[in-house]
């Protein structure tokens, strides 16, 4: 009987010893915690964050969120993540970081939204990086008790909606890639200064009553390559000097998709990519299907004389879309374009999206395939000699991350 017990306690630490020795996805525990206030260190992987305040990453210290960690936002209290020192949001592909809201409240009222505020980085955060990451549900109104009011960030008022992303460091680093914004109230980011790289993102159903994809404003230097941006209520990409900071805005933009943007705000600025105010911008092999308007400039305050615009396709399924592609002082043509003249002209054929879906439709199914099938227009024609800001890469916290290079062909995703 002794020798058996004492087999049976052998036996069982042997089995303790393999499991603990086992693959980290299966052995790491859940932590759940609550935070509220300061915090800095590491969210270690798997855990899961309750957010129940605003909380503020300190001046000189980092918060770190390693990979497969769900933040769960308060919706009663609608937090903000303040970013005054650096935060790098570190997911994987198999387990990304998600930032979120309480599953009962993942429901299609709220598709829009507005149930906590965002990301936003103040002038002492000088690295920012989102690898990997879900950022959904959030866009929340500022109020007077607002951490970012109070601090004078952002737009520094109540009644503003909070992007997904605000940057305001013309010294400092941002890079997004690999990433999800969707759900969101307006803006998906709002950037006012950086080194910044946004690469294979995708960002959909967003901005209920205005918004961008992505918000460039003075201050910044940028790579925005190889995302796919459905319906944003007004553009995919806002292009601007305006703010008068330094460096001026120079925004090299290539191989995105941009599909049904603009049609949800009819008003002069809704479209696919705006450019205004003395921005330098590139753009190249850009995909842009039933858009509301081709690359459009505000002839009142224009773009920079050294911007370029060369090899992307326009393709709309309506008269309207096709009718409002077409060269005019304030739609900007470029060189080698491929530009639908009529209705259907030059569908792009791609794999897995019926290109006839209501040009106002924000709901976005992950079935769809944005690659090109064999016979597309797109397939071969796109540009590869330009210069990129960051070909050479940002370090940051001891990592490299480089500006892709640009494809042949035109979009996001060539053939599968």
């Amino acid at each position: 009987m002794k020798n058996s017990k004492m087999f049976v306690g052998i036996f069982l630490l042997m089995t303790l010893f393999a499991a603990c020795s086992k693959d980290d996805n299966t052995t790491t525990p859940v932590v759940e915690q609550s935070v509220t206030g300061e915090v800095s260190g590491t969210w270690t992987k798997g855990s899961i964050i309750q957010v129940k305040t605003d909380i503020i990453i300190p001046a000189g210290k980092s918060l770190t969120i390693e990979e497969g960690v769900t933040v769960v936002m308060d919706t009663t209290t609608k937090p903000e993540i303040i970013v005054n020192g650096n935060l790098y949001v570190l997911g994987s592909t198999a387990n990304p970081v998600k930032l979120t809201v309480p599953e009962s409240a993942r429901i299609t009222k709220n598709k829009f939204g507005k149930l906590w505020g965002g990301i936003l980085a103040s002038k002492t955060c000088s690295e920012l990086v989102i690898s990997n990451a879900i950022l959904e549900y959030g866009g929340a109104v500022t109020t007077e008790s607002s951490t970012s009011v109070k601090q004078g960030l952002y737009k520094a008022v109540s009644g503003e909606f909070d992007p997904a992303i605000w940057f305001s460091n013309t010294a400092g680093k941002l890079v997004m890639q690999n990433s999800t914004v969707r759900f969101w109230h307006d803006d998906c980011t709002y950037l006012e200064g950086g080194s910044i790289i946004f690469t294979n993102n995708i960002f959909h159903t967003t901005g209920e009553s205005g918004g961008e994809g992505i918000n460039i404003k003075s201050g910044c230097v940028a790579d925005v390559a190889y995302n796919l941006i459905y319906s944003t209520n007004t553009n995919a990409l806002k292009l601007s000097n305006s703010g008068d900071r330094t460096p001026q805005a120079y925004v090299v933009a290539y191989n995105n998709t941009i599909v049904n943007t603009g049609w949800r705000r009819p008003t002069i600025k809704g479209g696919s990519i705006w450019v205004e105010a003395s921005v330098r911008a590139e753009l190249y092999n850009n995909l842009m299907a039933n858009c509301r308007f081709g690359i459009k400039r505000d002839v009142k305050k224009p773009e920079d004389s050294r911007s370029k615009a060369s090899n992307s396709l326009y393709y709309s399924y309506s008269q309207e879309g096709a009718t409002q592609f077409q060269p005019s002082t304030e739609i900007i043509t470029g060189t080698n374009d491929i530009i639908s003249n009529k209705a259907g002209d030059n569908d792009p054929k791609f794999v897995n999206y019926p290109v006839s879906t209501s040009q106002s439709n924000a709901d976005f199914s992950t079935t769809w395939d944005f690659h090109l099938a064999t016979g597309s227009p797109a397939l071969n024609k796109g540009i590869t000699t330009f210069s990129r800001n960051f070909k050479e890469g940002l370090s940051i916290n001891g990592q490299t991350y480089k500006s892709p290079e640009p494809a042949s062909y035109i979009g996001a995703f060539g053939a599968k």
